[in-house]
Order: C-alpha cells, then sequence, then structure tokens
C-alpha cells in the first residue's frame, strides 16, 4: 500500500514547488490495522526555524483495508518548508518521512519531503528558456589575428594554436596560467555563423575583463576588457552581431574576489594605486579583510593571488550594484545577463541588490548562479540560502543534471539517476527548472568524453593527465556515448550548454587540459553534424522549452522519458548498454515519427540497438502528468 507519494497527484495536490500563499492539499492512506486515531502534519521553515502543524481529518475508508486522512496548508511566505506526518495509532506513534523514491516510510530517521514556495511574482526571461547556450572559455576558442594595443609586457604569447596547455610549475612551485593562445572577441564574432549553425541562441563567455591570467577569474579591473581580447568597442561589437542572428551574450561575473595584481588590491605594484595591499587609505581597503595588514588577508580557498572581497561593504556593492555600477554598465554596452562565479560565496544583500540592478537595466536580465548542489535547500557557511526563491537567481548551473546523466551512463543505477532529475523537478520553481543551466562539462570539470570514456584519475596529478589519451578503442565508444548524453542534455527540462569543443570531440583532464583550443579544421565531422540535428530538435519542438516531464522507464540499461505539451509530445529513449533492448509502451504511442534513432512499432515496441538513443514524435495523447514546467 502507498501509505502516501510527494509526486502523486492522489496524496498532494498541487505538485513540486508552489507560489507562497498556494493552498496545497496532502493526503495520506493508512492500513485499517494501525488503528490510527489522529494524524498530524509538522512542518518546518527552513528559513525562519517556525514549525507550523496541520492537524489531518478522517475522510473515509476502503472497507477494513484502508483509511484516509486529509488536510491543508498554505506557506504563508518564501522558502523551504520540509514536512512529515506525525501519526497516534494502536501501535504508538508513527512518523511517516521521505523514502528513496519520494514515498512514505514509517521511520522517524528517514529525511523529510521539501515543498517549496516562492515569490508569486518571481519570473525568469522567457528568451532563454527553449534556447541552446554555448560556453567559451575566450583564450582558446578563436583568434582573429588583429593586431591588440596595451598587452602587459609580461604575457607569454603562444604561437602553437592546439599545443598542450602550459601545466608544469615554475621555479617557486606555482602554476600560474601565464601562458596564452590568443583567442579573442573578434575571432567570436567571426565564428558567429558556425555557432548559428548549431542552433545556439545565447554565448556565456567566460571572463573578459582585463586580468593577469589566461583564465581571467583574478579579475583586474572590472571596468576594462582584457587587451589580448580586444576592447569595449570589439565587445559591443559582437554582442551587436550576435544579436542580429537571434544570439545573446551572457558574461562572468566574478564578484567573491579579485586578484592580487588588480588596480583594487595591487600587492603588484603594477597599477598608479593605491591600492588596499599598498595604504589603508586606498579607497578599496574596506573592500578587504585583513587579519594583519598588508600581508596576512582571507582569499579564496587560501590563494593568496585571490584576495576574497566584503561583499558586505557599501562602497563595494555600489561599485558592482550602484546605478552606475558594473552590472548595469556592462548590459547598457550589449549583454543580456550574468553568470554569477561561486554564488554561494556571495553574501544574501549582494545577491538581492545585484538582481535588483540588473532587472533595472533590463527587466529581461539573466542572472545565472554556479551552485553545484540543489540549490533550493543548500547551506552555505552555517545559513539556508533563497537563492532559488524569487529575489536572488533566476536559476543556476545544473550540476546534479550532469552528475545522474553521467552517472547512468557509466554503469550506475539508472532508477537513482532518475531519482535525481526527479528531486530537482520536484525542488525547483519552475520557472526556475525552465532556465537551469543543464551541461555534461565546462571548464572546471573533465571533458565529457573523458568523462564518459576515459580511465578515471582517481587523484593522479597532473603528469599522468598530460599524457593520458583515449585510445582508439576508448574514443569510439565515447563518441557513441556523447550521443546519448547529449541527447539528455537537450531534452531534460531546463537549456542545454555546450562546452566549446565538445560537439567537436575535444577531450581532457581537469583544468588546465580541459581548456585546449578549438580544433578548427580537425573537428569530428559526424559529431558537429549530430549537434546541429540536437539544435534543429530544440528549435522544433516546443514542449522542450515548457512541457511536461513524465517519466517511462529507469531500469538496468534503459532509461526513457517523455517531454510534452499542448502541441504534442516527444519520447526519448536511451540504451547504454551493449546488447540490444527493447522499450514496450502503450500500443497507442505506435507510430510515431522518428527524429532521431528509431521510432516504435504499431504495437508500441521500441528497438534501441546498444549504446543508442531515440527522440520520437508522437502522437498527441492524454496521459497523467508528473509535473508541468
Amino acid at each position: 500500500m502507498m501509505l502516501f507519494s510527494s509526486r502523486s497527484p492522489a496524496c498532494r495536490r498541487p505538485a513540486g514547488a508552489v507560489p507562497a500563499g498556494t493552498s496545497v492539499h496532502f493526503k495520506i492512506m493508512l492500513p485499517r490495522g494501525w488503528r490510527c486515531s489522529a494524524a498530524r502534519l509538522l512542518l518546518e521553515n527552513g528559513l525562519t526555524g517556525e514549525k507550523p502543524e496541520r492537524g489531518m481529518f478522517w475522510c473515509g475508508k476502503d472497507g477494513e483495508r484502508a483509511e484516509w486522512w486529509e488536510c491543508d496548508f498554505s506557506p504563508a511566505s518564501p522558502a523551504p518548508y520540509f514536512y512529515r506526518f506525525l501519526l497516534s495509532t494502536g501501535r504508538g506513534p508513527v512518523t511517516l518521512a521521505r523514502g528513496p523514491r519520494g514515498e512514505a516510510v514509517p521511520d522517524r530517521t528517514a529525511p523529510p519531503w521539501q515543498l517549496t514556495a516562492y515569490d508569486p511574482a518571481f519570473a525568469t526571461p522567457e528568451w532563454f528558456a527553449g534556447g541552446v547556450v554555448y560556453q567559451i572559455f575566450p583564450d582558446r576558442f578563436h583568434r582573429s589575428g588583429e593586431e591588440k594595443r596595451g598587452v602587459p609586457a609580461d604575457r607569454r604569447l603562444r604561437g602553437d594554436w592546439g599545443g598542450q596547455p602550459e601545466w608544469k610549475p615554475g621555479s617557486d612551485g606555482k602554476v600560474t596560467n601565464s601562458d596564452y593562445f590568443g583567442g579573442d572577441l573578434r575571432g567570436i564574432e567571426e565564428k558567429l555563423p558556425y555557432l548559428k549553425s548549431l542552433g545556439v541562441t545565447c554565448l556565456y563567455l567566460n571572463p573578459i575583463f582585463e586580468a593577469h591570467s589566461n583564465h581571467r577569474y583574478n579579475t583586474a579591473d572590472y571596468l576594462k576588457i582584457d587587451p589580448l581580447l580586444g576592447t569595449e568597442e570589439d565587445f559591443r561589437r559582437l554582442c551587436a552581431a550576435a544579436g542580429r542572428l537571434g544570439i545573446r551574450v551572457l558574461l562572468d561575473g566574478v564578484f567573491n574576489h579579485t586578484g592580487s595584481d588588480s588596480v583594487y588590491f595591487n600587492r603588484e605594484g603594477r597599477y598608479p594605486g593605491p591600492g588596499a595591499y599598498q595604504s589603508k587609505e586606498s579607497p578599496y581597503f574596506p573592500w578587504y579583510r585583513f587579519k594583519k595588514w598588508p600581508d596576512e588577508y582571507e582569499s579564496w580557498w587560501g590563494f593568496d593571488t585571490l584576495p576574497d572581497v566584503n561583499g558586505t561593504d557599501p562602497g563595494y556593492d555600489r561599485f558592482v550594484n550602484g546605478p552606475e555600477g558594473v552590472v548595469r554598465r556592462w548590459l547598457r554596452a550589449g549583454a543580456a545577463g550574468w553568470r554569477l562565479d561561486v554564488a554561494d560565496e556571495l553574501a544574501d544583500p549582494f545577491l538581492d541588490h545585484l538582481r535588483r540592478a540588473a532587472k533595472a537595466e533590463k527587466a529581461d536580465a539573466l542572472v545565472l548562479g554556479e551552485v553545484w548542489e540543489d540549490a533550493s535547500n543548500k547551506i552555505a557557511y552555517g545559513r539556508r540560502r533563497r537563492y532559488l526563491l524569487g529575489d536572488q537567481l533566476d536559476s543556476v548551473m545544473n550540476y546534479p543534471f550532469r552528475e545522474a546523466v553521467l552517472a547512468f551512463l557509466a554503469g550506475g543505477d539508472a532508477a537513482g539517476s532518475m531519482e535525481r532529475i526527479l528531486t530537482v523537478l520536484e525542488n525547483y520553481p519552475p520557472q526556475a527548472v525552465r532556465a537551469l543551466l543543464n551541461n555534461i562539462g565546462t571548464h572546471d570539470t573533465e571533458r565529457a568524453l573523458t568523462a564518459l570514456a576515459g580511465e578515471p584519475a582517481r587523484g593522479r596529478g597532473r603528469r599522468w593527465q598530460s599524457e593520458a589519451r583515449l585510445t582508439r578503442e576508448q574514443r569510439a565508444r565515447g563518441l557513441a556515448l556523447m550521443r546519448l548524453a547529449s541527447l539528455m542534455q537537450y531534452t531534460l527540462p531546463g537549456v542545454p550548454c555546450v562546452y566549446y569543443g565538445d560537439e567537436a570531440g575535444l577531450e581532457g583532464y581537469r583544468d588546465p587540459f580541459n581548456r585546449g583550443c578549438f580544433p578548427w579544421g580537425r573537428e569530428d565531422a559526424g559529431l558537429v553534424e549530430w549537434y546541429r540535428g540536437l539544435g534543429r530538435l530544440r528549435a522544433g519542438c516546443s514542449c522542450l522549452k515548457k512541457g511536461a516531464f513524465v517519466p517511462v522507464a529507469a531500469e538496468g540499461d534503459v532509461m526513457a522519458y517523455l517531454r510534452r505539451d499542448g502541441n504534442g509530445a516527444l519520447l526519448c529513449a536511451f540504451n547504454r548498454g551493449g546488447v540490444p533492448r527493447t522499450v514496450t509502451l502503450p500500443a497507442e504511442w505506435g507510430g510515431a515519427e522518428a527524429l532521431l534513432g528509431n521510432a516504435p512499432d504499431a504495437g508500441g515496441h521500441l528497438a534501441l540497438p546498444p549504446i543508442s538513443c531515440a527522440a520520437c514524435r508522437l502522437r498527441y495523447e492524454k496521459r497523467e502528468l508528473f509535473l508541468n514546467f
């Protein structure tokens, strides 16, 4: 007997996250043999700690087998609420809590369910949903050959495009990330037609502001484009040219720390100063937290080249979020929004102000955060965060989906991967789900191809990673698995984000080996064409923008799900194994149109060859849905 399931409309209506003030109906079904005399819904507000309760009413029985208890609860304010049921039974108190698949178990040690209540006014940009994002590490995508002015003399420029990124420590034992291949903004502009052919609708650029490393996460000047990338005029040109093709530009905001070699800190003395390191009278001194000035200060993960910034300092907050601040300045210059580096290390008031600044400048600006865990209930630095309740982020980078996809394709539990997906869909507001950045590889992870087919690094160092390559057999398997991973990435709720070169077959372990140059002229043509097909699939299926998600199968080597809206339905199925599999579907799903791979036969049987996938457009049919997005 199913006692309760948070995902069943028979037990909870509505399912998933709800606007604050919504009346949510709860219904539990109990065996008559338990002799329940009272039932209560116990809740806890995850932000305030308040613990409201609701008594449940006996509402009927099924002979002598089962009985029903019901109640309603309206979350008064935006917050994650956690709940259990407490029963008075003939065998004593019984607590119902969340089992492994969202169903109730009589176990007081099990975790609670989550009910996310968000601001009813919460809205995310319509232009972003349903699109395709392409992430570019600017130094390694394409170089135009245009002459640059004002490039610091201490930069080491390489002429071997495609060579292995520098990884050996210098004489001081440090890796400085100081080799540059010369990719630039004009180079990106030149490749816009290629990006358009992939169906790209948004470019996410890793940092482009002046900084003295090739990754540029050690910002030196937030108000200046790095001279090796070009000028502010080049940035404006790129945004305008991309806009004419229906492509917007998302910037990477690194506001938790600056570089020590920066206008603001100036430890290395590169700038006229005075920086915070040079003088306590510097206007930037209050931005930093010194333990013992000038050499002892808080820094990001202990890296003294990345001094932390105090986001609660009014001067810094105004510099970034004020009317003439960094956020609004670059939106005015053509950017469509911001991806926020290490968002979980930014103070809540700073995030509140940043969102207000972005939306004041452009109502449809996107504010997206780097959060690796479930962003709906994360605790960081002793506080539960409120990223997705309507007053901070529009959405986040969707690392939980990445973990689910890669775990399934690596031979993990299919049901477990489906559970990860469903948990995110249950906990996140639907408008945040539509704007999730679905990645299978980024500048912070192994290349997807390597993660799928390579030998796990298991903590081995950079020398081993620098020498490791996929064998011919591993690469062939990896390319086959990339098709499955990318189809999942493109069809799960959210927006796919392609890390530059993944579509061309680049491989590599972690930083810096995942940051190689795009292999122009040496792309895997078959994989590139596959991604073009995925782009056409996204553009042609409205259900991938706001459609419902319905699990169909998750067992052994097979996973399948349905996306559906009022215009039709798309069935997506995957066989990761080395032998053929058949998914048996309702007979009325037969006769579907195959968009990629096979289609079900007239009897509803879908044949999946080894390591293969399928996407089929179904005839419109009415079936019970799990959650709408």
